[in-house]
């Protein structure tokens, strides 16, 4: 059996009762010789030689010391309790120590050796707090013991431990982390807000589980009775990024914007985390309309900064959407937001000039990109070729070509195959040889369908001498 391994997921919540300030705890590193030589024990001994085990290994037992083998013994919980029990006839057990213990006991389903560890933390005194009961609503609720986890709260301050808005929204989140158990959650809410006044993050936790299901419903009515509960407050910034988050995901933009003019008038706009994830859904949805209109409050209402990454994908939205004016006045913002256009920012506009056969345009936006040192894709520059010459401008395409070959270190094939058809289509049948015969020294491979095409062009054109002159460098190689 190999030694107990950590895992973080099981690790109790780091809750403190509101109001207490506790030190930060000593934590030993898990390489630590005592704790790998308690470890190596704790998971190879069997429990009725546990004792003796520890016993006589030689290792005296300090708080952090209990404290690191516990955190790595949740796949032990019976020799985890010896463990305590042993380490515990020679110290006194930290507040952390028994919340460990029972945490290892709770998410491991033994409820009732959890509760016996609760009623002997009470007999200890002054050791219970909020993060017990946080260790025991996230274990029923990981069991799907829902009811159970609302039971512990009802019984709570039998043991001395305040039945706050801390622990209510302790229970809440724990509740809402389990798929589709959100209306529980209100439910509970439902029943405890008049004795417990929420506060913000009782909202935000509720939102947060809402916006997961995608429940619009109950997300706008939970929005309504948090305004009248909490009001309006610029400080509740998680709670309006969830909740518009919520509206945006649920496919509901036009009543996100709806919502976020209302925030407007009270002075209550979201934060940038909301319009960062809010654009990201848009561009999944290609919705440019609702998009701009975000981006506008966004920086107009909003005050706020958007960096590169938000500004690429707001571009890269807009050329799909063949709003290429759009991308250009975005790209002349950017410097004044410290936002500096990178490949991806000129490729994007590149790309929609191409795919909407503006050669003029994009011809001078590929001089610009060589004069930023911003190089466009090579399957950009295959496009860009094709379409310089179906607009008639067999220079700018030649322009392209000169620049890969300058510029790029491995050679490009679809390039050189699109730059041969071109040439070929414009009767620059020598051209064609040269540039084909260079193509080859270089080891670019063309196309078996290009070259049939080119044996045509040469054939018509009555050279196939020059034809012959492709096919030899090609046998050659």
């Amino acid at each position: 059996m190999a030694t107990a391994k950590p895992d973080d997921t099981l690790h109790p919540p780091q809750l403190v009762a509101s109001g207490e300030a506790t030190p930060a705890p000593v934590i030993l590193h898990p390489n630590d010789s005592r704790v790998r030589s308690l470890c190596e024990i704790l998971s190879r001994t069997q429990t009725t030689e546990l004792e003796r085990a520890f016993s006589s290994c030689g290792i005296i037992p300090v708080p952090e010391l209990v404290e690191a083998v516990l955190c790595l013994s949740y796949s032990y919980p019976s020799s985890a309790v010896q463990f305590f029990r042993w380490s515990g006839l020679s110290l006194k057990h930290t507040p952390r120590a028994w919340n460990l213990m029972i945490d290892i006991l709770g998410r491991n389903g033994l409820f009732d050796a959890m509760w016996d560890a609760i009623r002997s933390m009470k007999q200890e005194g002054g050791i219970l707090s909020a993060a017990t009961f946080a260790s025991a609503f996230g274990s029923y609720c990981a069991a799907g013991k829902i009811k159970e986890a609302i039971m512990t709260f009802d019984v709570m301050d039998r043991y001395g431990v305040s039945q706050d808005v801390v622990a209510v929204n302790s229970l809440l989140s724990a509740i809402c982390r389990q798929d589709g158990r959100t209306a529980d959650a209100a439910d509970f809410f439902d029943r405890i807000k008049a004795r417990v006044p929420p506060d913000a993050d009782t909202f935000a936790i509720l939102f947060e589980g809402w916006e997961k299901e995608g429940n619009t419903a109950r997300a706008k009515t939970t929005f309504g009775e948090m305004i009248i509960r909490v009001g309006w407050n610029a400080n509740n910034m998680s709670a309006y990024d969830a909740f518009l988050s919520t509206l945006v995901r649920a496919a509901q933009p036009q009543e996100a914007l709806k919502f976020l003019m209302v925030m407007k008038s009270n002075n209550c706009l979201p934060g940038l985390k909301f319009f960062s994830n809010a654009l990201d859904i848009l561009v999944k949805h290609n919705d440019s309309d609702h998009a701009l209109a975000l981006w506008d409050i966004m920086v107009t209402d909003s005050g706020l900064v958007p960096d590169l990454v938000m500004f690429n994908a707001m571009i890269s939205l807009l050329c799909n959407n063949q709003k290429i004016d759009f991308a250009f006045r975005y790209l002349d913002d950017m410097p004044f937001y410290g936002a500096f256009p990178d490949s991806r920012t000129y490729n994007a506009i590149f790309e929609c000039l191409i795919r909407n056969n503006r050669a003029r345009e994009a011809e001078l936006f590929f001089r610009e990109m060589k004069k930023n040192e911003l190089p466009p894709t090579p399957s950009n520059c295959a496009a860009a070729i094709r379409m310089f010459f179906d607009q008639f401008d067999p220079a700018a395409a030649l322009d392209v070509w000169s620049y890969l070959m300058e510029e790029l270190m491995t050679p490009d094939n679809e390039s050189a195959n699109e730059l041969l058809l071109g040439l070929a289509e414009f009767g620059r049948l020598s051209f064609v040889a040269r540039y084909a015969e260079d193509m080859l020294d270089r080891g670019i491979e063309l196309r078996l369908t290009v070259i049939e095409k080119l044996k045509n062009f040469f054939q018509k054109a009555g050279k196939p001498d020059l034809y012959d002159r492709i096919t030899r460098k090609m046998n050659r190689q």
